[in-house]
């Protein structure tokens, strides 16, 4: 395993792979460095001196100012580095020197075609609750139906949240894009539509939203209809349950799959291993004519003009632009600073300012061009690289990522969560230690890059085990029975 690694070669830091030492001497870059501290794994030390005022470059761009002077050495972290990151800027498109990644040769899954036409990976049936008043039946129904689960339906689940109702604005409207996209996604097999009856997403007013719809793969029930709420939505579960046991699995091509990227509890490495293997992984899966989607908007501040340059074309270039700065003017108008993070976990793993974060987390999105930028619960139009405008928060996110058509989500961390989204949710880690640690929920081990993988064995691994995913292989968090979700309160649009 390496002990450290210079990112660029025009870096003046470097990241511990392990806890280095001080009195250490290390060679980096044909010089030696004596360490003049203890850094802890994932932490920064200076190559050499930085004065109060200048820039700290890791990645190869500016993560922040030295607050004071900095000797070759030296611990490189919250303590003596700020951000340089202000307020909603103009920004010039410069597209020269980048282009799309060569295709390459088809793949395949086994999963399951939809009526409509689109590919889904599971067969399922959801309940979906248009607001929080019935999320307790709805969780009884998912018990009671358990008894349909077998043969080709492969779960029951019903989807709880608190809204719905006595929600204003952009709020309302998030709702029901969210519900509606919930409904039409093709993961599930069934879906049985649960209302109660008085409160504003109601399901006359959700039909608007959700369009033309199979009749027997969505059923609606409205609780303050009937006398029994429990023994008329069995019927109506039991009729779905029919209908998608009828469905089978068969081979479909990876050009079809819509994965969701994101990352959470970041820590030193999640940008030197396990993000730079999901953007090789987008990559190939891109090559295949296959789709991805980036979100987590906060967490580009910083590392936007990376995204930009990359657009196909000026529209979408000017698109990006407006899914930075609206999310900018959220945060203002909220009377938050635009900069309020990394969070204290993030610290904790060697992360210093939002433009370490940021520089860090878009690496997930590999070299493709962009092809797509997309409003909070817009579903996927084109193929490729996607931006998704949603904020940070990992059920949110996870969740936008879900209903705009991602097939699953490929969530990369260094710290570790157990949580789900509505789709199949890998946990990727950024290390190994938390690989071995936290086993039950971490799916993929990306921190074998500084060990003995290289990033493209890796991606290709990742790829492989992607297939295997949406071909029915259960990923941990359900194996655990997870299924979360989250609607993003106060949204932005673009």
């Amino acid at each position: 395993m390496q002990d450290i690694v210079k990112i660029n070669q025009n870096d003046n830091v470097a990241v511990a792979l392990r806890p280095l030492s001080k009195g250490e001497v290390l060679h980096v870059a044909d010089a030696d460095v004596a360490l003049i501290e203890d850094i802890p794994q994932g932490h920064k030390f200076a190559l050499k001196a930085i004065k109060a005022g200048d820039e700290v470059v890791k990645y190869g761009f500016r993560i922040g100012f030295a607050k004071e002077e900095i000797t070759p050495g030296q611990w490189v972290h919250v303590h003596n580095v700020k951000t340089t990151l202000g307020e909603v800027l103009t920004y010039d498109y410069k597209p020269e020197g980048h282009e799309d990644v060569e295709p390459t040769g088809h793949t395949y899954f086994e999963g399951y075609r939809r009526a409509g036409g689109k590919a889904g990976i599971r067969n399922e049936i959801w309940i979906i609750p248009t607001v929080g008043c019935v999320n307790s039946i709805a969780k009884a129904l998912e018990t009671a139906a358990r008894k349909f689960v077998g043969g080709n339906v492969e779960d029951v689940i019903a989807f709880q949240h608190p809204y719905g109702c006595s929600q204003m604005g952009d709020d309302q409207e998030n709702t029901r894009r969210v519900l509606a996209d919930m409904i039409r996604h093709p993961n599930a097999g069934g879906v049985l539509v649960l209302g109660l009856g008085c409160e504003n997403s109601n399901i006359p007013v959700l039909m608007d939203y959700i369009g033309e719809y199979d009749e027997q793969r969505v059923k609606f029930l409205q609780c303050q209809d009937v006398e029994d709420e429990m023994e008329e939505a069995m019927k109506l579960i039991e009729e779905l349950a029919a209908y998608a046991g009828a469905f089978s699995r068969e081979k479909i091509d990876a050009s079809e799959l819509i994965i969701g990227m994101k990352c959470g509890g970041s820590d030193g490495l999640s940008g030197i291993t396990a993000n730079p293997v999901v953007g090789a992984f987008s990559d190939l899966l891109v090559s295949k004519g296959g789709t991805t989607i980036l979100t987590e908007v906060p967490e580009m501040f910083g590392a936007e003009t990376l995204l930009m340059d990359r657009c196909a074309t000026p529209e979408l270039f000017e698109k990006t632009v407006d899914l930075i700065n609206n999310f900018k003017n959220y945060f203002t108008s909220h009377n938050q600073t635009i900069y309020e993070n990394p969070s204290p976990g993030n610290k904790k793993g060697g992360i210093s300012t939002l433009e370490d974060k940021s520089l860090g987390c878009t690496q997930k999105s590999g070299s493709s061009l962009v092809k797509g930028v997309l409003e909070y619960g817009e579903p996927v139009k084109v193929k490729g690289l996607n931006l998704l405008s949603a904020p940070g928060n990992d059920l949110v996110a996870a969740t936008a990522l879900a209903v705009s058509g991602a097939h699953i989500v490929l969530f990369t961390t260094g710290r570790g969560t157990p949580f789900a989204s509505p789709v199949p949710t890998v946990k990727i880690s950024s290390n190994s230690k938390l690989a071995g640690h936290k086993n039950n929920w971490i799916d993929f081990n990306a921190g074998r890059m500084v060990e003995d993988k290289t990033k493209e064995e890796l991606a290709q691994e990742l790829l492989d085990y992607v297939l295997e995913v949406a071909s029915g292989r259960k990923v941990k968090s359900e194996e655990a029975g997870f299924h979360d979700m989250a609607i993003f309160k106060q949204g932005v649009t673009l």
